[in-house]
């Protein structure tokens, strides 16, 4: 089974009121599509972007026993936000070497989320290697380029955005 996910979070002034949304592929014999989407009152851009991959991790380790049934599981996170691909594949380990400061000795901004995706992340990570299949593997895409997945979860985060109530 082939699950992609590609994610989106806006916002509507930074802070302001904030979506998120997530566009599923699954493949197995043929596609299955799922959606999900929310918002929230005061929030960043950046809030958004990693709340978007969070719920796709929330999602996968829920279906994550019915995927490990599959004789192939490859999961991958496609988003537009190079904070969120460059921070958890490669940032993260320096920012947790250095008790969650950047490089430039600040503290790292939304740890509390930050912290939360690393835990999904190695959650699933442990399970996949334990069953044989690969790691997540997180991808960056161009935003607004065309691409399918990313087009419809960047409408899901705006749509989400605009029905918060101020």
């Amino acid at each position: 089974m082939k699950i992609t996910f590609y994610t989106d979070g806006a916002s509507r002034g930074n802070p302001g009121r904030g979506g998120w949304g997530v566009y599923i592929e699954m493949e197995k014999d043929k596609i299955y599509t799922a959606k999900l989407s929310g918002g929230q009152k005061e929030a960043t851009n950046n809030q958004m972007e990693l709340t978007a991959t969070i719920e796709a991790l929330k999602y996968a380790r829920k279906n994550l026993a019915k995927m490990l049934e599959n004789d192939e599981v490859k999961i991958k996170i496609f988003t537009d936000s190079n904070y969120v691909k460059n921070g958890i594949t490669t940032w993260i380990k320096n920012w947790e070497k250095n008790n969650w400061r950047t490089a430039n000795k600040k503290p790292v901004l939304n740890k509390e989320l930050w912290l939360e995706l690393l835990d999904l992340k190695n959650l699933i990570n442990k399970k996949l290697l334990e069953n044989n299949f690969p790691e997540i593997k997180f991808e960056y895409v161009k935003g607004h380029a065309g691409i399918k997945g990313n087009e419809i979860a960047d409408e899901l985060a705006t749509v989400a955005a605009d029905k918060v109530v101020e």
